[in-house]
């Protein structure tokens, strides 16, 4: 069983946090959550992309099929029930929940979803991937959607957890120009650099159950939220310690003493919220060499990096498995050229390589400053093993723009979440930015679409996770907690890899 823990650290927080199961049917109240975000979206559409920011704020206007509950299983959201899957594990029946309407009043349909979910299998990188699996996608009557699959594919409802909202057929365009969905918050207006606004949807139709996770009951208790862009990470701290803002995404850990001791908020911290990586561009420049990506693995220090992201081991850990201890999916296998930084062998492979002294181009942004940190402590390791770095700072919806184009860098940082299914990981769709691709990936990535059990499952992973190891796609650094803050009077927040605001009530 997956284990994701999340917790309030102090006694203020703790009081924060306890309200939350009575607060999913408190009354709506005409108060209003201000969240500083890390900056601009660079898109509202997130089949575009999905990154952490567009996803946090997406999920209030849009909604999936399924979605994950607190143990990271998939549950129902638009979808009535679990898939009816045949007997020869290659269709799936969908039942969908009646009288669901969109922001536009119009009650969805299966012809909807067959269009929303074609919209994604074109246009996502995580569409893309489930593309290669598909033989139809087609409406049964008006609540019901099949797939039909040409091969075995078992994280197909996983994936179908994030980035495949449901839109109406009449708004599917490319680019979107309507931002209209199902979910508890109806877009109201957008001002690029100010603020996103949304504002209560009152015909909003809740899944039922108690809320968990990203599933159960989900009310818009809060009239209005509005997502502020705050590059600046101690502009964020702030802004919430003065009372400007009710909740703070994304703070660095040195802030944390002083949210524990303010009259106006409180820390809160999520643990295991991700693992930051470093992913190599395999498509083109110096890291399409398998051997200098090994250098980049010996050379690295990932406690080093980590202490100088997160200050203390309260926010972080390192662990060599993709997966952190106590997740179903954690395993040793395969992990190689991972410790304390060895500036002698990197060199030796090198020099065997035939390295030519070209710079080595390591993207990062300041809007994470983890990020950023870590990126200056590769930066000097790289640099003692031989390597020339050049590192590029940019802003981070720069980041995601350029990461796109195989030309413009090598390394790029970024940070993940712990998915349900680790076959989901981004890294492992051929059409990720860094384009892995190996034969080794593609066989024990098959192994893992034609298991049928857990126990199958996990083999199949284990291959994977060698196959990073070796191939080196990306290079994991550690595993971190995440802190933000959130005002005192604020009721209902839980926290959760990408923060939401249903169930939570503005402090008065």
């Amino acid at each position: 069983m997956l284990n994701r823990r999340s917790f309030l650290v102090s006694t203020a927080a703790t009081a924060v946090f306890a309200g939350s199961a009575r607060l999913a049917f408190a009354a709506p109240s005409d108060g209003v959550l201000t969240v500083a975000m890390i900056g601009e979206p660079p898109t509202l559409d997130v089949m575009q992309t999905t990154t952490d920011l567009v996803m946090t704020i997406d999920q209030h206007i849009f909604e999936t099929l399924y979605t994950y509950d607190a143990e990271w299983k998939t549950v129902p959201l638009l979808a009535a029930a679990q898939p009816v899957i045949s007997d020869d594990g290659l269709t799936y029946t969908i039942a969908l929940r009646e009288g669901v309407k969109f922001h536009n009043g119009a009650v969805m349909t299966s012809d909807d979803v067959v269009a929303s979910l074609r919209r994604w299998l074109d246009l996502a990188t995580k569409g893309k991937q489930v593309a290669a699996f598909v033989e139809s996608l087609e409406a049964d009557g008006p609540n019901t959607v099949v797939f039909r699959l040409n091969a075995h594919y078992s994280p197909l409802i996983a994936t179908l957890c994030s980035g495949s909202v449901i839109l109406p057929a009449t708004t599917l365009a490319d680019p979107l120009t309507e931002f209209v969905g199902t979910g508890p918050y109806v877009l109201k207006e957008r001002r690029p650099d100010q603020y996103i606004q949304m504002v209560r949807f009152d015909d909003y139709a809740s899944p039922e159950g108690a809320p968990s996770n990203y599933a159960g009951q989900r009310e818009a208790i809060a009239r209005e939220i509005r997502f502020v862009p705050v590059p600046d990470a101690n502009t964020r701290v702030e802004g919430l310690l003065s009372g400007q803002f009710d909740f703070a995404d994304s703070l660095p850990v040195s802030a944390y003493d002083r949210l524990s001791g303010s009259d106006k908020s409180a820390p809160v911290i999520f643990e295991n919220a991700g693992w930051v990586s470093m992913n190599m561009n395999m498509k083109q420049g110096l890291m399409t060499s398998k051997a200098l990506r090994q250098a980049v693995q010996l050379a690295l220090n990932p406690t080093d990096m980590m202490m100088a992201a997160f200050d203390a081991d309260m926010f972080y850990s390192v662990d060599g498995s993709i997966f952190p201890k106590g997740f179903f999916w954690h395993t040793e296998a395969g992990i190689a050229r991972y410790g304390e930084g060895d500036a002698e062998g990197a060199a030796k492979m090198l020099a065997e390589a035939g390295y030519d002294g070209t710079p080595l181009r390591l993207m990062t942004s300041r809007q994470y400053e983890f990020h950023y940190k870590i990126s200056e402590v590769a930066k000097a390791y790289l640099e003692a093993a031989g390597f020339k770095i050049d590192l590029q700072v940019v802003d981070w919806a720069t980041l995601t723009t350029r990461r796109a184009d195989p030309d413009l860098w090598d390394i790029f940082v970024t940070h993940s979440n712990f998915p349900g299914d680790p076959s989901t990981i981004n890294t492992l769709s051929d059409n990720y930015p860094g384009w892995y691709v190996s034969e080794q990936k593609a066989e024990a990535v098959a192994a893992y679409m034609n298991a049928t059990t857990d126990e199958a499952k996990f083999t199949a992973w284990e291959r994977i996770q060698t196959a990073i190891y070796d191939d080196v796609p990306l290079y994991k650094v550690g595993n971190f907690n995440a802190l933000a803050g959130v005002a005192k009077g604020v009721a209902g927040y839980e926290p959760t890899y990408w923060p939401h605001f249903w169930n939570v009530s503005p402090k008065e």
